[in-house]
């Protein structure tokens, strides 16, 4: 028999983490995660993998490991389990942060088993699951060794050897060491740094960095950052101890994972440094420090809605500080987030990001050389680069030949692709059709390229109603036709445009004689796109309304 390894997603898009291990009939699935909408995706709210394989095979899935607790990793894990029950094996961290939210999605029933990555060990099916602590921007993040029947094989989605993190939790070589004694089969671990010379620096200077700026500040401090990025929450809340000032958790993402790292120990806010927003109402302004939501812009989170003035409890003023300690990293965030800084800064507050360098954010994924390190402590007979694009998977390819393997021992894999192992040999031909699955409001894939494409025609042309009234009997038009435009033309110019476009189409109709309600929708339709770009340049949606009368 063979060992399939597939990745359904999170291998081009930097997010959606999904991987499946495939054995005989029993299925393993490593993280679950979610996407962010681009810039054509109109009205959607996120994107996940496309579960289609895993439901079909369901009978054979004996549960889910997760790494870590970004959202790239965890957000699909209730989409999926709408479709598919089955128990979920991962650290306290991220059990606190799965159970809060399968609770708000009104899941229930999902076994959530936490294991205690520095001694314990697992079997999930036929495979027997090892996980070791690794750094990343979140606490109790780990990777895995994974004995399958073909072999021992590492899965570590990200990490960095930096050895000495916010959380005092670094990079668990001597575990990792030891359970790479065992031969290794093959290693998928991640590629988003694999073009950086280098060791990703460590993150401690970052506190002193926000000291410097946030104590210059004569007024209110805004610190935000990723929500469930505790170490940096940690260290804002000691420089505003430092500082004497108080730090107020606003937004409900950060308060929530915050209050979860505090009752986990991930956390620490020994001398009473946090209270409420209804607290420090009172304080002077100089002795706030506001940790924030809303790091990527996202409308209306926390941060957003002060930017634009509509946060019913909070507001930002001339002398005030904005730190950003975050990257705009999710694809297409940046616009929303320079939407914020602009915003901001109109309002006289000092704002420190990303664009000027000062040394507010350090990358959770390894450079090259913490990847090197990582081939070298597990030295895998095939590689696989995950969590990257096109380009990281080609470098971290080169960085697997410059270690002394070939090229056909590194497989850089499509969303759908596999790898199949079998006596120790590798073979790609797997290709498993998936598409994107995009959520938007309370429905899950029932938006497509037809609706984004219509979406995007009406953002930059409008719509046109066309309200047609024909006799049943006679098949002839009755009464006059009516044409209603929105976001088309200017309201001035629209009339006379209109007014053209009425007599003339009018004009069509009667030519054509007798008409039902697909003939009159046909000429309706073929008529006024020529119409409307002979005259405009421009092509609005145009729906013909028929009505019989």
């Amino acid at each position: 028999m063979s060992l399939k390894f597939i990745a359904l997603s999170g291998t081009v898009s930097v997010t959606e983490n999904l991987y499946v291990y495939e054995y005989k009939d029993q299925m393993m699935v490593v993280d679950c995660g979610v996407g962010f909408p681009d810039l054509e995706m109109r009205g959607v709210d996120l994107v996940i993998p496309d579960f289609g394989y895993i439901v079909k095979n369901k009978h054979k899935l004996k549960g889910i490991i997760v790494s870590q607790g970004h959202e790239d990793h965890i957000g699909a894990l209730p989409f999926l389990l709408r479709e598919v029950r089955t128990p979920i094996w991962t650290s306290p961290l991220v059990t606190s942060f799965l159970n809060d939210k399968l609770k708000d999605y009104g899941i229930s029933g999902v076994k959530v088993n936490t294991f205690n990555p520095m001694s314990e060990s697992f079997n999930v099916g036929v495979f027997r699951v090892h996980p070791f602590r690794v750094t990343h921007s979140i606490p109790d993040a780990v990777g895995f060794a994974i004995d399958t029947p073909e072999g021992r094989v590492f899965h570590v989605p990200e990490h960095k050897m930096q050895q000495e993190p916010v959380d005092q939790m670094p990079f668990d070589k001597n575990r990792a060491n030891q359970l790479a004694s065992k031969k290794v089969l093959f290693l998928a671990s991640d590629c988003l740094g694999a073009n950086k010379p280098g060791y990703t620096i460590g993150e401690r200077q970052i506190e002193d960095n926000i000291f410097k700026i946030a104590n210059d500040s004569k007024g209110a401090v805004f610190f935000t950052a990723i929500s469930s990025n505790v170490g940096r929450f940690q260290q804002a809340i000691n420089v505003a101890r430092k500082m004497g000032r108080k730090a107020v958790y606003v937004g409900r993402s950060v308060q929530k994972k915050c209050d979860m790292a505090q009752e986990l120990g991930y956390l620490k806010d020994s001398k009473g440094t946090v209270v409420s927003l209804g607290k420090a109402k009172g304080l002077p302004r100089n002795k706030i420090m506001y940790i924030i939501a809303g790091c990527y812009g996202q409308v209306g989170s926390s941060l957003y809605r002060v930017s634009t003035k509509e946060h019913g409890r909070l507001h930002a003023e001339k002398g005030d500080t904005l730190i950003f300690s975050a990257d705009p990293a999710p694809p297409y965030t940046k616009e929303s987030e320079n939407l914020v800084i602009d915003n901001f800064i109109e309002m006289g507050v000092d704002v420190h990001y990303y664009d000027l360098d000062e040394g507010l954010y350090v990358s959770g994924h390894g450079s090259q050389e913490d990847i090197l390190e990582l081939f070298k402590i597990t030295n895998p007979d095939y590689f696989i680069p995950i969590g990257g694009t096109v380009r990281f998977m080609h470098a971290y390819k080169k960085l697997a030949q410059a270690f002394g393997a070939k090229e056909s021992d590194v497989f850089e894999l499509k969303p759908g692709d596999g790898v199949v192992f079998e006596n120790g040999k590798a073979n790609q031909n797997i290709k498993i059709p998936v598409k994107e699955v995009l959520v938007a409001g309370l429905g899950v894939g029932d938006v497509g390229k037809v609706v984004l494409s219509d979406r995007k025609t009406l953002s930059q042309y409008g719509v046109a109603v066309v309200v047609i009234k024909i006799d049943p009997k006679t098949k002839k038009m009755v009464g006059k036709l009516e044409i209603v435009s929105k976001g088309f033309v200017f309201e001035k110019s629209s009339k006379k445009l209109l007014s053209q476009a009425v007599n003339k189409l009018e004009e069509r109709i009667k030519r054509n004689g007798k008409l039902d309600k697909k003939s009159a929708a046909t000429i309706t339709l073929s008529f006024l796109q020529k119409f409307f770009f002979d005259e405009t340049g421009r092509r609005p949606i145009i729906i013909p309304v028929v009505v019989e009368t």
